[in-house]
């Protein structure tokens, strides 16, 4: 409201009265008059003498014009920028995906993307660990599986689909598995998120959902490597078909066990409930949408 009652105040002394100032911005003489006072009582300051015929403006007004039209201008050139930054595709986006998926799939993306929009900057952290997106200041990540945290919204992609795998090479030396009960004689290559690892690798047996405890001798954080590993024929891996899906079907990797597969999940878009996207974060949401969507 202060802004707004400068730009009044600036119209009085512009139109040399109240009452012209009021007809020119379309308020009656006695809400001109009030906001004056309203004006007035801020500074705590009389800025206008006013007589029956003429206004004048006092020391403390003439300081104010000055002011008020620094701060105006200032206000102008802000809300220029801000509504720049809306309005056209440019700026920092900051974004999260998991290691294996980002390398594969995400900054090619983000390369076609930048090269369409060169004004785009982008700051890309890739982790399969826990990500706080409002504390670390992102504006999206990508992530399997369903939503559960409710401070957060999300944009479905597509399914995920997780395959037991392994190379030809170690199916060869070691057999290949025919039931989940047979992974206790393979060597697992197993991911750990922060300080859990996932063991638990989860199956469909006589229409049940039932978990199979695994073992290995590689335990890593990064989806990425657990995929080199299995490629070099290190052992069997539990990974999404985003990741693999060339490997699989250049056919570096075999997937195993697929009857006893479970529904596949979610891959989605995740992002800070509650907060306004900049166009260049909403541009770049259909943009992984459209190639990500199948």
């Amino acid at each position: 409201m202060l802004i707004e009652n400068l730009k009044l105040f600036l119209k009085i002394v512009e139109k040399g009265g109240l009452a012209a100032a009021g007809r020119e911005v379309g308020l009656s003489p006695a809400t001109v008059t009030d906001r004056l006072a309203t004006l007035e009582a801020h500074y705590g300051a009389r800025l206008l003498t006013r007589t029956t015929r003429s206004i004048s403006l006092t020391d403390e007004g003439g300081e104010l014009v000055k002011g008020a039209r620094r701060i105006l201008a200032e206000a102008d050139e802000t809300e220029a920028r801000i509504k720049l930054g809306v309005e056209k595709i440019s700026g920092t986006i900051h974004i999260s995906a998991p290691n294996d998926l980002g390398r594969s799939q995400i900054v090619p993306l983000l390369d076609r993307f930048m090269s369409e929009h060169s004004e785009i900057a982008v700051d890309l952290t890739l982790t399969d660990g826990y990500v706080d997106l409002v504390g670390q200041g992102i504006d999206l990540a990508l992530r399997y599986g369903e939503l559960s945290d409710s401070t957060m919204k999300s944009r479905k992609l597509g399914s995920n689909r997780r395959h037991i795998c392994a190379s030809p090479d170690y199916l060869k030396c070691n057999g290949v598995p025919a039931h989940p009960d047979d992974l206790a004689h393979h060597n697992c290559l197993i991911m750990r998120f922060g300080t859990s690892t996932d063991q638990d690798w989860a199956f469909v047996v006589d229409g049940k959902l039932r978990n199979f405890r695994v073992y290995g001798d590689r335990i890593a954080n990064r989806g990425d490597l657990i995929r080199r590993w299995c490629l070099n024929g290190r052992g069997v891996a539990l990974k999404s078909e985003w990741d693999v899906r060339h490997d699989l079907a250049a056919g570096n990797l075999v997937s195993v066990l697929g009857e006893y597969a479970p529904s596949p999940s979610a891959l989605q878009i995740v992002y800070p409930a509650g907060a306004v996207q900049p166009r260049r974060v909403r541009a770049l949401m259909d943009y992984l949408s459209e190639m990500l969507d199948h």
